[in-house]
């Protein structure tokens, strides 16, 4: 069998949401994140989150530091691609504007780093790379399936007066204090995405084997197994037949070989 359907966990939040259709049963309870099993071979975590409330200024370290601070952990460098938005719906990825430790520092505990934020209103459809070191919020109202390194080394820098520890000293430390710039996805060493949209009856390539493939919308046979929004596959051979009975769209994602 050349693909695998992952295993799901669901995981409630305080600023989760019970509406999680198309992609999964409407809960009754807020669920914030989807988490699927990682592959062994494919060391990525795919997550789906729903989110009502505005979630934490945070920001996740790079290898090299989460090694050295939290017995061998990985970094966190990770991917949003957005499902479904509430009407200005927004995003802050990185800094509008250069500041120095002290004055990131201050202003996370003011509150003012708020108005410091490069806010991105968001639509379905759209993606965004958020490397490790990028200071960042997902706002109320989004829907989205992140892509990330396999860790869960966070750091928040402001929470809205919620009674959560926040970890100034080392945020700080690990924050990108430029101005926020693009940066390529498609040079990020951890993972490379694609979205591939299919209908009718299609031969999927992959560049890599294995990899994962996400359904985000539509529905039909993958290699003769029924598939639909809300699941996530491993694909352990670069070409899988889909034959899509509604217009799908997939998430592609691999870990690159260096």
């Amino acid at each position: 069998m050349s693909c695998l359907k992952l295993s799901a966990s669901f995981h409630p939040k305080v600023w989760g949401s019970p509406k999680l259709s198309p992609w999964f049963l409407d809960a009754a309870e807020k669920i914030g994140e989807v988490w699927f099993e990682p592959p062994s071979d494919v060391p990525l975590l795919i997550k789906f989150l729903f989110t009502t409330e505005n979630l934490s200024v945070q920001v996740h370290p790079e290898d090299e530091y989460a090694r050295e601070h939290h017995n061998g952990s990985n970094g966190k460098t990770e991917m949003w691609y957005i499902l479904r938005t509430d009407p200005g719906a927004k995003i802050a990825l990185g800094l509008r504007q250069g500041l120095t430790a002290d004055q990131l520092r201050a202003a996370s505990l003011s509150g003012e780093i708020m108005d410091l934020l490069n806010w991105v209103e968001v639509q379905p459809g759209d993606m965004y790379f958020a490397p490790a070191g990028t200071v960042h919020a997902i706002g109320a109202g989004i829907a989205l399936c992140e892509i990330q390194q396999i860790s869960d080394v966070t750091y928040r820098l402001y929470d809205y007066g919620r009674d959560r520890e926040l970890h100034l000293d080392r945020g700080v430390a690990v924050s990108n204090l430029v101005a926020h710039e693009h940066a390529d996805l498609s040079k990020c060493p951890y993972f490379r995405t694609s979205v591939v949209e299919v209908s009718g009856t299609t031969t999927l390539h992959s560049p890599q084997a294995p990899a994962i493939l996400i359904c985000v919308a539509g529905e039909g046979l993958l290699d003769g197994q029924p598939y639909g929004p809300g699941e996530a596959w491993r694909l352990d051979e670069t070409s899988a037949l889909v034959e899509a009975s509604a217009d799908s769209r997939f998430l592609l994602t691999y870990v690159p070989t260096r």
